[in-house]
């Protein structure tokens, strides 16, 4: 079975490669294909992956290619990775919005819309592609904004593409661990849109726990969300929500942390990865432990900023391994083997919200099968959640808009419709600062 990967030079590759080594079953992936536009980050990337594989006789074999077509052609799967404008537009996203005193988070507020913005064009020329030179393809999306660029690629691919996050899966697993059960055999009630979601309950053979863990105020203190968020917040919800809700119910904390930190978390970023492709130019480094101790760094500093606005301290072990590689392979083998399995993913709606149209993407735990990934019906949100939801879609409707449209004016009403953005004269300045720095937004006229 070949697998393509779109960003295949990119930092978090290895954790995909790692997974896959460890699949021996039948009907596994055997030919690995990295697609970036950057040779010299395949390369170090390859070496990379060259010493994972060392000592594993079945493993899978890897090229790597800066043809886009070549990567697509015959794919059984094609996982998307990709970062329009790198780790430098990251930080330009987070330093315009900044200096407007408003978030500039990759993904939420300001800064998700800025990457959206140049994103969605090369996620749609990405999906025709696939459309055309790899039709049985599944497409999974890593892609940031996940949700918004999911729903782009969607319109040309249908159910065949589906998005994916590691969020929702680690935050079920916290909730789980800290109440003694097992994750494998809890049934998470989570729902939202990516990087705005919520558990609202916790069910262990058939019993809910989450009523357990709201009532008990040292337990609910005693994990990464409770920190964050505060026992009392949490308890006044009713609900546990994903971490980077975080930036909407302390927006002026974040924002404040953000614009007195040394770096941004984009160019601490930035910054980091330079050192480890420079450090890679060297034919006689250790690559695989190069990019080890790289990669423990980049998750020990993860939120760092609200963390510390919290008052949370450091990030507990266990929650340093990431995990959205392995959602990916458990969606992926679940297809390609009818292996049925239920994972909280960003597909089309259908029915399950009804505030919503059936094409909007959500994240919500979904069946999956050889015939893809349906969403489960769940109960309505509350009103404050869906106030939040459908405010969010709306922003993403239109950063769609904008894209399809290449007008200025719709880009403009993107930013001055999200709620983490205080005025339409700031939402005028975004655009403006935004199209300076980002060549890839030269589009929007």
């Amino acid at each position: 079975m070949k697998l393509t990967i779109l960003g295949g030079g990119g930092f978090r590759v290895p954790l995909v490669y790692g997974a896959l080594l460890q699949d021996h079953a039948e009907g596994r992936v055997t030919h690995v294909v990295l697609h970036d536009l950057d040779a010299g980050r395949l390369s170090a990337v390859t070496r990379v992956l060259a010493e994972q594989a060392a000592g594993v006789p079945d493993a899978p074999e890897v090229s790597a290619t800066t043809d886009l077509d070549e990567a697509l052609r015959g794919a059984d799967f094609v996982f998307s990775a990709i970062r329009v404008g790198g780790l430098e537009g990251r930080a330009n996203d987070e330093r315009v919005a900044l200096a407007e005193g408003v978030l500039g988070q990759e993904t939420v507020g300001a800064g998700g819309i800025a990457y959206g913005l140049r994103t969605v064009p090369v996620a749609v020329d990405i999906a025709r592609r696939v459309a055309r030179l790899a039709p049985e393809a599944w497409v999974i999306n890593f892609t940031n904004p996940a949700g918004l660029v999911t729903e782009a690629m969607s319109r040309h691919l249908g159910d065949r593409v589906i998005g994916i996050c590691d969020s929702p899966v680690g935050l079920g697993r916290r909730i789980a661990r800290v109440l003694g059960a097992n994750p494998k055999e809890a049934w998470i009630d989570y729902v939202g849109l990516n990087h705005l979601g919520w558990v609202r309950g916790l069910h262990v053979a058939g019993r809910d726990e989450l009523p357990r863990l709201l009532g008990d105020p040292d337990l609910l203190g005693s994990f990464e969300e409770g920190k964050l968020f505060g026992v009392d917040w949490l308890r006044s919800l009713g609900a546990i929500p994903n971490e980077y809700l975080h930036y909407y119910y302390f927006n002026r904390e974040a924002v404040r942390a953000y614009q007195q930190a040394e770096k941004t978390r984009g160019a601490f970023l930035h910054d980091q990865q330079a050192r480890f492709y420079a450090e890679m130019k060297n034919p006689d480094a250790p690559a695989l432990k190069v990019w080890d101790d790289t990669r423990a760094e980049r998750e020990a500093t993860y939120m760092a900023e609200n963390r510390e606005t919290a008052g949370a301290g450091e990030r507990d072990e266990d929650d340093l391994s990431g995990g959205y590689e392995k959602v990916a392979l458990a969606l992926m083998r679940a297809i390609a083997r009818d292996e049925r399995t239920t994972l909280i993913l960003n597909v089309r709606n259908r029915r399950t919200l009804s505030v919503l149209d059936t094409d909007a993407v959500i994240e919500v735990p979904c069946h999956v099968d050889a015939n893809g990934a349906h969403p489960v019906t769940v109960e309505p949100l509350p009103d404050h959640a869906t106030g939040l939801v459908c405010a969010v879609k709306a922003v993403e409707r239109e950063v769609l808009s904008a894209a399809d449209s290449g007008s200025q004016a719709t880009a403009v009403k993107a930013f001055a419709l999200h709620p983490l953005v205080d005025s339409v004269n700031v939402a005028r300045r975004l655009v403006e600062g935004y199209t300076e720095v980002h060549p890839g937004l030269a589009y929007l006229r």
